[in-house]
C-alpha cells in the first residue's frame, strides 16, 4: 500500500479522501469521510509527515463545521450586488455580476489609472488562487496594489530571512525537533497556536530527557509552564534579549568562529554593536534576572543543536524584522544552522501563507521569490506571463492600502477570504475606509463576517472540503488539497471567480490572447512551477501526479531530483550575492506606544486554544466555545485587587484609538501592569453602543497601526491602555437551545440588538445540542418591548413559560419549558441564577422544582448543586471540577503519575492532547494547595 492509498476498509456508502487541515501552518493531513452529500467524520492521516495521524481540537471538529445545516445558515451561496449605496444588495447571476465587475474595473482604470484598484487577499487561499489574483493585479490591470493578511502574520519573518539568509526560506523542518538538544521558543504559545507541533515537542522531550526548553514570552502561557527556563520578558524587548544573549556568548567564547569566518559577513559591525548589551543593561530592559539571562546564553551557546521556534510575538511588532534578524544573528554566530536539530524556524500562522509568498502575492514581491524592486526580476516575470512589463511602482501594503481607500486614492477594493473589519488594527480607520470606497468586492465563503456588511458585491466562494489545489506548510512541504464535496449553492472556486472576471476585463481592454486560459487548478500550478525554475524554491521536478502518488513534498525539488530537501544551507552556502549569510545590526527600540500615567497597562493579544482567527468557521461549532466561552480581558490578580474588581466585572479597556467593554478575568500568567485579550473577539461576538452610534469594534478597536519599516507589519501585539470599572448596574442574559437548522440564524438575528446596549456579547454553547448565549449590560433597564422582542427569538413567550417578575427590584426570570425540560432562560436585573440554570439546561434534568426555586427573591441553586465549571478537555467533555475531584481522590507521588491517573480515569488528554499542558498546570496547583494545607 503506497503512502496515499485508501485504507483497506471503508464503511458501505462512504468514501474516504485525503486532504489537509485548513487552520494553522502546521499543515496536518486529514482523512475525510463523506457520503457524497456531507462530511460525516475526520481523523488525522497517519501517513502525512506533518502530523503522523494527530489532530488538535480544531482539526478534529472540522466535520462539525461542515455540517450542511450550519452551512446553509452561515455560507454565502449566491452572488449579490448593488449598483449604488442607496440600494440593498440583491441576488444576481454570475454572468450579470461578472459583467458588472469588469465594466466597473475597466471604467475606474480609464478614469483614475490602474493604481485606483486594490486587492486584499488571504493566507487561507490555495496557491493556485493566489497566483491568479497576483497575475490579474500585476499582469493585466498593471497595479502592485495586491496585499494579503499574511502582512499581519508573516511579513517580518520574510524580511528577517531575506536580510540575513538571502531568501524567504525557513531552513529547518519538523524532524529537527527530534534531533535538537535545546529548543528556544520565543514569542509563541506553541501549545495553543500550533498544537500538533507541540505534541511532537512533548514526545521528543519524553524520548530525550536531556532536551532542554527555553521559552521567552511576556505571559506565563501553557508553553512557558512546560519550560526548563522561562524568561518572562517585558513586551517588545526581544531584540535586547537576543543581543544580550549574543553578548554573553561572545564574552564567554561560545561563538563558532570557524563558521563565522567561512560562511558569513558583517560580523565585526555586529560584534561592536552588541558590546553595549551587557547582562545588567539587558536584564533591566527585559525585566528578567541576570542569572536567567546568563543561563539561557550558556545553554544556547553550548548546545550541540539549538532549534528556535517563533511566531507572532516576534512578527507583529514595529521592530518585527529586527527581532527576527537578531535571533538569526544568534544562530549564525554560534553555527546553529544547516545541521540536524538546529536553525531559526519561523512557524507559519496560516495554512498557506507560505504558498502566497511563493507566488509573490504581496505588494513588494513577485512570483518565485522575486523582488519587485529588482528590474531584472520584473522583466523575468513579464516574459513568463507574456506581458510587456510589470509595474515598478511599489504597491500599497495592508494598512497604507486602507488609508488610500479612506482618502479616495483607491476607488475599488477587492477583498478575498479574509475579514479586515475584524482583523486589522485601528478599526476606526478600516471601517471608515470600507464606508468611503466607491466599490467594495467581498469574495467569501461565509456571509456572517463583519466585512460582508460593507460589500457592494458579494462573491460566494468554496471553502475546505470543496476546493482543489495545493498548500505549503511551515516546513516548505507542499500538499494536495483535495475536494470532498461539490460546491454548495452557486459558490465557485476562488481561482475560477478571478479567471472569469479577468477574461471579461481582457475583452473590454481589447486583448486578443488571454493571460488566463486555465481550465483547472493544475494548469495554474504548472505555470507557477515554471516561474520557480532556477530559484531557491525550484519545484520544477514536482507535479500533481507526484504529489498524488508519493505524498507531500518539500521544496526545493528541482527537475531531476528524487526528493525535496529537508533542511537548507547544509553546505554553508546562502542565496546572497556573496554566497555568505549576512549579520545585521539590530539596535533595540522600545514598543511604538509606551505606557504612561494615562494609559498604564501593556495590552497584548494572542490566540485561544480552540478558536481560529475571526472564528468564521470555528465559531459555528458550539463545543469549541467550551474552553473559553466568552470574551474577557485577563489581568493579574493583584491588579484586580487594587481596582476592587471581581471575576466577571465589566471594565472599559481604552486606548488612544477606541474603547471596548469587556468582562475581566484574573490570570496567574500575567505580570502586574499587563493585560491580555484574545485576538479572535471581533464585533461579531462582542459589541455595544458607541458615541457615533455605530457600535464598538471588538479587540482591534484598541490596537494600533504602527508599522515595521522593513516588513510593514503592524504592531498588533502591544498597545497602551487604561482599564476602568464600568458602572453598569443593569444586567440581562438570555440563553437557550436552538434547532440545528436555526442556530446560526438566531445568532445572526441577535447581532443587530447588540448595539442597543452599552455592552453585549453573543456566543454559542453546548455539545450534543447547540445553544445561543446573549449577554448585555446597561446604565438602566431596557424597554420591556425590547426584552420581549429578544426573548421571542428564543421562543420565550406564551403559556409554556415560567415567569417571575419583581418590578420593584427590577428583576425578572423567564423560563421556557418543553416536555417538562428547560429549553431557554431569560434573566434581567439579578442574574445570579445563571451559574446553575445553565447547567440545569445542559443536563436536561426534569424541572419540577424550578417554579418554587425561582419564585424566591434569591433564586438559590438546588440543594447539593455543584457547578461543573470550565471544560478543560474538549474531546471527552471533562470539566475542571471533575479533574480537581479526581486528583483529591487519588494519591500520586509525582506529577507524571497524577497525569497518567487522570488519563486513565477520565480519558482527558488521551485524544488530541491539547489539554495536557493545562492538566499539568491543574496538577501543580492542586499539589501546592495540598502542601499548604498540611
Amino acid at each position: 500500500m503506497n503512502a496515499f492509498s485508501h485504507p483497506p476498509f471503508v464503511p458501505a456508502g462512504l468514501k474516504e479522501t485525503k486532504t489537509t487541515c485548513c487552520y494553522c501552518g502546521v499543515g496536518c493531513g486529514v482523512i475525510v469521510q463523506s457520503d457524497g452529500q456531507q462530511v460525516v467524520g475526520v481523523r488525522g492521516d497517519p501517513d502525512h509527515p506533518a502530523n503522523l495521524g494527530k489532530l488538535c481540537t480544531k482539526g478534529s471538529t472540522l466535520h462539525l463545521s461542515a455540517d450542511p445545516l450550519l452551512q446553509q445558515q452561515a455560507r454565502a451561496l449566491h452572488p449579490e450586488l448593488r449598483e449604488t449605496r442607496a440600494e440593498e444588495r440583491r441576488p444576481a447571476s454570475w454572468q450579470e455580476t461578472g459583467d458588472f465587475l469588469a465594466r466597473r474595473i475597466a471604467d475606474t482604470i480609464a478614469r483614475h489609472g490602474p493604481d485606483s484598484i486594490g486587492f486584499y487577499i488571504s493566507g487561507q487561499l490555495l496557491t493556485e488562487d493566489y497566483y491568479v489574483f497576483n497575475k490579474l493585479a500585476k499582469g493585466l490591470i498593471g497595479t502592485n496594489n495586491v496585499d494579503t493578511n499574511s502582512r499581519l502574520c508573516m511579513s517580518s519573518a520574510v524580511a528577517g530571512y531575506k536580510q540575513t539568509l538571502g531568501a524567504d526560506a525557513p531552513p529547518a523542518c519538523y524532524e529537527d525537533i527530534d534531533h535538537a538538544d535545546l529548543l528556544f521558543i520565543a514569542g509563541s504559545n506553541t501549545a495553543y497556536a500550533h498544537p500538533i507541533l507541540y505534541r511532537r515537542i512533548e514526545e521528543a522531550r519524553r524520548v530525550n530527557p536531556g532536551l532542554r526548553m527555553i521559552v521567552a514570552d511576556p505571559r506565563r502561557t501553557d508553553t512557558a509552564r512546560d519550560a526548563d527556563l522561562f524568561l518572562q520578558i517585558l513586551p517588545g524587548t526581544d531584540v535586547a534579549l537576543f543581543n544580550g544573549l549574543l553578548h554573553i556568548c561572545l564574552w564567554e567564547g561560545l561563538v563558532d568562529q570557524a563558521f563565522i569566518d567561512s560562511h558569513t559577513e558583517g560580523f565585526t559591525e555586529l560584534k561592536n554593536a552588541v558590546r553595549d548589551y551587557t547582562p545588567r543593561h539587558v536584564a533591566g530592559i527585559c525585566g528578567i534576572s541576570e542569572e536567567d539571562l546568563g543561563k539561557a546564553a550558556r545553554w544556547f551557546g553550548e548546545a550541540k543543536a539549538a532549534l528556535s521556534l517563533y511566531c507572532q510575538g516576534l512578527n507583529q511588532s514595529s521592530s518585527g524584522t529586527a527581532k527576527n534578524a537578531a535571533l538569526i544573528n544568534l544562530h549564525l554566530a554560534t553555527g546553529q544552522i544547516g545541521k540536524p536539530g538546529a536553525g531559526p524556524f519561523s512557524l507559519t500562522g496560516q495554512p498557506n501563507a507560505m504558498g502566497g509568498r511563493e507566488v509573490g502575492g504581496m505588494a513588494n514581491l513577485l512570483s518565485g521569490h522575486r523582488d519587485l524592486a529588482n528590474p531584472e526580476h520584473r522583466a523575468e516575470v513579464a516574459r513568463l506571463w507574456g506581458v510587456d512589463d510589470v509595474p515598478a511602482t511599489p504597491g500599497k501594503t495592508a494598512i497604507p492600502m486602507f488609508e488610500a481607500v479612506r482618502s479616495g486614492e483607491i476607488k475599488i477594493l477587492w477583498i478575498a477570504c479574509t475579514n479586515p473589519a475584524q482583523s486589522l488594527p485601528d478599526q476606526n480607520l478600516v471601517q471608515q475606509a470600507l464606508r468611503h470606497a466607491e466599490l467594495v468586492i467581498v469574495q467569501e465563503a461565509y456571509r456572517s463576517t463583519a466585512t460582508v456588511a460593507y460589500a457592494d458585491v458579494l462573491l460566494p466562494a468554496t471553502t475546505w472540503s470543496e476546493k482543489e489545489g495545493t498548500v505549503t506548510n511551515s516546513e516548505r512541504r507542499i500538499t494536495r488539497f483535495k475536494p470532498v464535496l461539490p460546491p454548495p449553492g452557486e459558490a465557485r472556486h476562488d481561482w475560477r471567480i478571478v479567471v472569469d472576471v479577468a477574461r471579461r476585463l481582457e475583452m473590454l481592454m481589447g486583448r486578443e490572447r488571454s493571460l488566463f486560459s486555465y481550465e483547472s487548478p493544475e494548469a495554474i500550478w504548472n505555470e507557477h512551477r515554471e516561474t520557480t525554475r532556477g530559484r531557491d524554491l525550484d519545484i520544477t521536478g514536482l507535479s500533481y501526479r507526484i504529489l498524488e502518488e508519493q505524498g507531500p513534498q518539500q521544496w526545493p525539488f528541482p527537475e531531476g531530483a528524487a526528493s525535496g530537501r529537508k533542511r537548507l544551507y547544509e553546505d554553508g552556502r546562502f542565496p546572497t550575492a556573496s554566497g555568505r549569510a549576512r549579520f545585521v545590526v539590530t539596535p533595540y527600540k522600545p514598543v511604538a506606544e509606551p505606557v504612561d500615567a494615562r494609559y498604564p497597562f501593556r495590552m497584548t493579544t494572542g490566540r485561544l486554544r480552540d478558536q481560529w482567527h475571526g472564528m468564521s468557521r470555528t465559531g459555528t461549532v458550539a463545543q469549541l466555545f467550551s474552553h473559553a466561552a466568552e470574551p474577557a480581558v485577563v489581568l493579574a490578580p493583584i491588579d484586580m485587587e487594587r481596582r476592587l474588581l471581581k471575576q466577571g466585572d465589566l471594565v472599559h479597556v481604552t486606548s488612544r484609538r477606541g474603547s471596548q467593554l469587556l468582562p475581566v478575568a484574573g490570570g496567574d500568567d500575567m505580570r502586574s501592569g499587563q493585560a491580555f485579550v484574545a485576538m479572535h473577539w471581533g464585533q461579531e461576538y462582542v459589541s455595544g453602543r458607541s458615541a457615533d452610534g455605530g457600535g464598538s469594534h471588538g479587540v482591534n478597536a484598541l490596537t494600533l497601526p504602527a508599522l515595521d519599516p522593513y516588513s510593514f507589519q503592524p504592531e498588533l501585539k502591544h498597545a497602551a491602555v487604561k482599564i476602568l470599572k464600568a458602572e453598569l448596574p443593569w444586567r440581562f442574559l438570555v440563553f437557550g437551545w436552538a434547532a440545528p437548522a436555526e442556530v446560526l440564524r438566531l445568532q445572526a438575528a441577535l447581532r443587530p440588538y447588540m448595539k442597543r446596549f452599552a455592552y453585549a456579547s453573543c456566543t454559542l454553547f453546548g455539545r450534543e445540542r447547540t445553544g445561543v448565549l446573549f449577554r448585555a449590560a446597561d446604565d438602566y433597564p431596557a424597554e420591556p418591548a425590547l426584552i420581549a422582542e429578544i426573548e421571542a427569538r428564543f421562543g420565550i413567550e406564551g403559556a409554556q413559560v415560567l415567569r417571575y417578575d419583581d418590578r420593584r427590584r427590577g428583576n425578572a426570570r423567564h423560563l421556557r419549558l418543553a416536555e417538562g425540560r428547560l429549553e431557554a432562560v431569560s434573566l434581567a436585573g439579578d442574574i445570579a441564577a445563571e451559574s446553575w440554570l445553565r447547567e440545569y439546561l445542559d443536563g436536561g434534568q426534569p424541572v419540577a422544582a424550578l417554579g418554587r426555586l425561582l419564585l424566591s427573591p434569591s433564586a438559590t441553586a438546588p440543594q447539593g448543586f455543584k457547578a461543573r465549571g470550565r471544560v478543560v478537555c474538549n474531546c471527552h467533555n471533562v470539566a475542571e471540577s471533575e479533574i480537581v475531584d479526581a486528583l483529591a481522590a487519588q494519591a500520586s507521588d509525582t506529577p507524571q503519575e497524577a497525569l497518567c491517573s487522570l488519563q486513565q480515569r477520565l480519558k482527558c488528554g488521551t485524544s488530541c492532547g491539547s489539554c495536557v499542558p493545562e492538566l499539568k498546570k491543574i496538577i501543580l496547583h492542586e499539589s501546592m494547595a495540598r502542601a499548604e494545607a498540611i
